[in-house]
């Protein structure tokens, strides 16, 4: 298969097909699930006896001002107690809005391959649940893995006096387990997703692009929005929703593409087939 091939016909996809619309509309239901997420996360905070207010100074500390804001001023005020029936909410909340949106990102995969959607309501809405949580799982993973790995190494090395090399090989262990980890749910995600058979191998160049696509989109954002971004100054307070919505939909995009890659990649080979 050339290169030249699959890069113009990749482009010819992504030109021809609405991406655009499907990441918005991935964006939009993503963005009704991580308020309802955020509270489940936080209404655990009481439980554990762990300070708000010396959380709050450590997370301004990496996220944005406009984000941190909203945190503090509609979240926070909600978890100072314990709350059993909040927690209950934030799961329920959190997955069926999560849902539909894997739900959207699986029309777009079908739409890529060009097959119709034939599996049942209730089949595919706990394919769409499993999937919610498999990536919930992982988009933690991926996000606390950066933010909070010099904390772990640093306690570990406080307690066990780790080796300078070992401390090093730590540092760089947290940021290939988050990649292979997000890469290996992608890949559960697109194999899944699309209405017919697929394998692994079939997936995982799509999987690879995606979780490279979304670190690189991750921290060109959050640069941008830390050093050029005036949200506040322009927006107000809804300069924070605007980020985010922004980040969802940038999200959204490279998860679309990497199905994109996947489904050229798979027509291509069929078609090479076909010729043989």
């Amino acid at each position: 298969m050339k290169k030249s091939h699959f890069t113009f016909t990749l482009i010819h996809r992504l030109k021809s097909d609405p991406i655009l619309d499907w990441a918005a509309t991935l964006a939009y239901y993503f963005m009704l699930s991580i308020f309802p997420l955020i509270i489940f996360i936080l209404a655990l905070i009481p439980y554990f006896q762990i300070d708000i207010e010396g959380l709050q100074h450590f997370i301004e500390d990496f996220v944005p001002n406009e984000l941190a804001d909203i945190l503090f001023t509609t979240i926070f005020e909600v978890v100072s107690e314990p709350q059993g029936g909040l927690l209950s909410f934030g799961i329920l909340a959190t997955v069926w809005s999560a849902s539909n949106g894997i739900n959207a990102l699986i029309r777009a995969v079908n739409r890529s391959y060009t097959v119709e959607e034939t599996r049942g309501f209730l089949r595919l809405r706990f394919l769409s649940i499993g999937l919610t949580i498999s990536m919930i799982i992982v988009i933690v993973i991926a996000l606390l893995l950066p933010v909070f790995g010099d904390l772990i190494i640093t306690t570990l090395d406080r307690f066990f006096l780790l080796p300078a090399e070992t401390t090093a090989v730590l540092k760089m262990l947290r940021w290939i387990i988050g990649i292979t980890l997000m890469s290996l749910i992608l890949m559960i995600v697109y194999r899944l997703a699309p209405n017919m058979k697929l394998t692994f191998s079939q997936v995982l160049i799509g999987a690879f692009v995606a979780t490279i696509g979304w670190q690189l989109i991750s921290i060109a954002f959050s640069t941008y929005i830390s050093h050029f971004g005036q949200f506040s100054a322009t927006y107000g307070s809804l300069g924070g929703v605007i980020v985010l919505m922004l980040w969802f939909f940038l999200t959204g995009l490279i998860l679309v593409i990497g199905g994109q890659v996947n489904a050229v990649l798979y027509h291509l080979h069929k078609e090479k087939s076909y010729k043989k």
